[in-house]
C-alpha cells in the first residue's frame, strides 16, 4: 500500500505533510496486514501452475486416479483459501478509505468553511470534498492491491528462470515492455486529466452560479448566451476526457494483448525446450500460467493509472490548503466579556487580497451601547463588521472584547459571545428551531423561545404550519426575504450574545419588521450588551446611541448619534483626525 500512497502523494512539507501522513500512519498496521495478505496470495497463485505441472508430469505418466483426485482436492482447497484472502484484503482496503475520509473528513469540513474566509474563491467551494472522496475511492479500489502484487514480479521471473533461463528472459522480456507501457501511460495522459479536470471545474462553476441566478437568465434572455458557453466548455471537457481514456484505455488493452502474446509465446518457447527434451511437458503450461499471473497486476495498474493520477492531483491540491489553513491552535478559555468592545488602529484586507478595504477605524463602546455606521456604497461598512466578528483577518490592528483581541477565542468559543446578521441572509436546510438555535444539539426551548420572542418573530413563526418544527429547505426557500431576515435576527440573538452586529437588517423588513428590530436591539442594551448596526435607512438607527460616518474605507466621524448627525445636517467637512465627542454621561 505504500507504493498506492506514493502514486497519490509526492512530496510534501510542514503541517499539511503531517496530517496527511498521520491520516496515513494511522493505517500502518493495516497496511502491514495487506501486505501480508498480498503474499499469501501471491504464493497461492502458484496453486495453478503447480497442479498442471503435476497432472502433466505425474498423473499422466502414472495414470493415477488416485493422486488426480487427491491433488483436486488440495487444489479446490488452495484456491478457495486465496479467494478468502482476496475478499479479506479487498475488503481491508476499503476500511482503509473510510478510516482516512474519517481522519480527515473534519478538517475538510473546516476547509470548506474558512477558505472562503482566507482566500480567493472559485467554483463552488466544495473541491476539497471532492478530492477527499476521490483520494477513498482510489484507495479503495482495485488498483492499489495490483501495486501491492508488483513486488512480486521477480519472484515469478525467478521461478520461471528455474524452469528454463529461455522461459526466464522471455517473461522478462515481456515484463519490461509493459513496464514501459505503464511509463507512456503516464506521460501521456497526465496532463490530459490534469485539463479534463479544470474544465470539469469550470463547468461545475457555471452550473451553480446559474441555479443561483435562475431569474436573471430567464427573465434577461441569457440563458442561451449562458448555453453557448457551456456547450463550449463540455465540448473541452470531453475532448480531453476522450483523448484521456483513449490512451489509457488504448494501452491497457494493449497491455492485456502483450500478456495473452507473451503467455502463447512462453508456450511456444517451452514446446521449443520439450522438442529438444530440455523441458518437461507440465512446465510449458505452468510456465504460461505462470507468466500470466506475473505480469496481470501490471496490466491492472495500467488500466487504472488515470485514477491513480487523479488521486495525486486530490492529494496534491489538499496539500496546498491543509498547508494555507492549519488547524487553529487549541485557546484558552477566557471569561465571557462584559465590559466593552475596543477598535484599535483596525485595517481589513479583501481575503487573499493586499488591497485594503478598511484604514485605520478605532472607536470604544461600553456595555449597553449601540452604534449605528453609516456611510456609502463601497464605503468599507460590510467589511468592517466581518473583522468585528473574527470572519475577515485584520492586516493591522485589532478588535477587543474587554481588552482581549478576538484572535484569543477559539472560533465555537468566540461564537457564544457573538451575534452576527449579515447583508446577505442564508438559512440552513433544517427547521426554524434548529436555524434559531444554531444547530445545538438539545437547545433549551426557553431559549429559542426567548430569542424569537427578542427578535418579534414568535407570532410569525406560530403562525406557520408547523410552528418551529417548519422545515425550511435548501437556503430557507419556504420563507420570502423578509421572514428569513426576521428568523436570522432570532438566529443572532439566541444564547443573549454581548457583541451583536447587525448589517443592513431592515433591508427585507416592513413597518412591524422595523419595529421589532428597534425593540431587539434596545433589548441588547437593556441587559447591557452591545450592538453595531450597519445601515442606508434611518429607521434601522432610532435605538442607537452612537454613529460613526465611513468614506472610502476611512472613519469619517464618530460620537454620540445626536452630534454627528448635527454634524451632518451643517454639510460640515470632516477633520482629518477622526471625530470623537463623548458626553461625560456616556454609558
Amino acid at each position: 500500500m505504500t507504493n498506492a500512497a506514493s502514486a497519490a502523494s509526492p512530496s510534501v512539507t510542514g503541517a499539511a505533510r503531517s496530517e496527511l501522513a498521520s491520516a496515513l500512519a494511522s493505517c500502518r498496521s493495516a497496511f502491514v496486514g495487506i501486505a501480508v495478505f498480498s503474499g499469501l496470495i501471491n504464493l497461492l497463485a502458484l496453486t495453478g501452475s503447480l497442479f498442471m505441472l503435476e497432472v502433466y508430469d505425474r498423473v499422466l505418466p502414472s495414470r493415477s486416479v488416485p493422486t488426480l483426485v487427491g491433488l483436486a482436492i488440495i487444489t479446490a482447497l488452495l484456491f478457495l483459501f486465496q479467494g478468502l484472502m482476496e475478499i479479506t484484503r479487498g475488503r481491508m482496503l476499503v476500511r482503509i478509505g473510510n478510516q482516512i475520509d474519517w481522519r480527515l473528513s473534519d478538517r475538510i469540513y473546516d476547509l470548506v468553511v474558512r477558505l472562503p474566509l482566507r482566500a480567493r474563491g472559485s467554483g463552488d467551494g466544495l473541491q476539497p470534498v471532492r478530492d477527499l472522496d476521490t483520494i477513498r475511492s482510489v484507495l479503495s479500489g482495485s488498483g492499489p492491491a495490483a501495486l501491492f502484487d508488483l513486488p512480486w514480479l521477480p519472484f515469478y521471473l525467478a521461478i520461471c528462470f528455474a524452469f528454463h533461463s529461455l522461459i526466464g528472459l522471455t517473461a522478462l522480456g515481456g515484463a519490461l515492455v509493459l513496464v514501459m507501457l505503464t511509463v507512456l501511460t503516464d506521460r501521456l495522459s497526465r496532463q490530459s486529466v490534469q485539463k479534463a479536470s479544470s474544465y470539469a471545474a469550470a463547468r461545475n462553476r457555471l452550473a451553480d452560479s446559474s441555479r443561483r441566478n435562475a431569474e436573471v437568465l430567464v427573465s434577461m434572455g441569457m440563458s442561451a448566451r449562458l448555453l453557448a458557453r457551456w456547450r463550449k466548455l463540455g465540448v473541452a471537457y470531453r475532448g480531453q476526457q476522450q483523448i484521456a481514456n483513449d490512451v489509457s484505455g488504448g494501452f491497457g488493452v494493449t497491455g492485456r494483448i502483450l500478456r495473452m502474446m507473451l503467455q502463447s509465446a512462453v508456450l511456444a518457447v517451452g514446446a521449443y525446450l520439450v522438442i529438444h527434451q530440455e523441458a518437461s511437458g507440465g512446465i510449458i503450461i505452468a510456465s504460461s500460467i505462470l507468466t500470466g499471473r506475473a505480469l496481470a497486476p501490471v496490466d491492472l495498474a495500467i488500466g487504472n493509472w488515470k485514477n491513480f493520477i487523479s488521486a495525486r492531483q486530490s492529494w496534491q491540491r489538499l496539500e496546498k490548503l491543509l498547508a494555507l489553513l492549519p488547524a487553529p491552535a487549541a485557546q484558552l478559555l477566557l471569561p465571557a466579556p462584559v465590559h466593552s468592545l475596543s477598535v484599535e488602529k483596525l485595517s481589513v484586507p479583501a481575503p487573499a487580497s493586499e488591497k485594503v478595504l478598511v484604514a485605520d477605524v478605532s472607536f470604544h463602546l461600553k456595555a449597553g451601547s449601540a452604534l449605528g455606521v453609516i456611510g456609502a456604497s463601497a464605503s468599507g461598512k460590510s467589511s468592517l463588521v466581518r473583522a468585528l466578528v473574527g470572519a475577515w483577518r485584520p492586516s493591522r490592528g485589532a478588535v477587543r472584547l474587554d481588552g482581549a483581541t478576538i484572535e484569543q477565542w477559539s472560533p465555537d468559543a468566540l461564537g457564544e459571545h457573538i451575534g452576527y446578521l449579515p447583508q446577505d441572509v442564508e438559512l440552513f436546510e433544517g427547521s426554524i428551531a434548529e436555524n434559531i438555535a444554531r444547530f445545538a444539539p438539545d437547545p433549551p426551548t426557553e431559549s429559542v423561545l426567548a430569542a424569537a420572542n427578542a427578535a418579534g418573530v414568535h407570532q410569525l413563526i406560530v403562525n406557520l404550519p408547523e410552528g418551529y418544527n417548519t422545515q425550511i429547505g435548501e437556503q430557507g426557500a419556504l420563507l420570502s426575504a423578509g421572514q428569513k431576515q426576521r428568523v436570522a435576527l432570532a438566529r443572532a440573538l439566541y444564547g443573549n450574545p454581548f457583541l451583536v452586529v447587525l448589517d443592513e437588517p431592515n433591508s427585507n423588513l416592513d413597518a412591524e419588521g422595523e419595529d421589532a428590530l428597534t425593540k431587539a436591539i434596545l433589548g441588547v442594551r437593556a441587559r447591557e450588551g452591545i450592538v453595531v448596526v450597519v445601515a442606508h435607512r434611518s429607521s434601522a438607527l432610532v435605538a442607537v446611541d452612537y454613529m460613526m460616518t465611513m468614506t472610502q474605507g476611512r472613519q469619517q466621524a464618530f460620537g454620540p448619534k445626536e452630534e454627528v448627525l448635527a454634524r451632518l445636517a451643517r454639510r460640515e467637512p470632516a477633520p482629518l483626525a477622526p471625530l470623537k465627542v463623548v458626553p461625560q454621561n456616556a454609558v
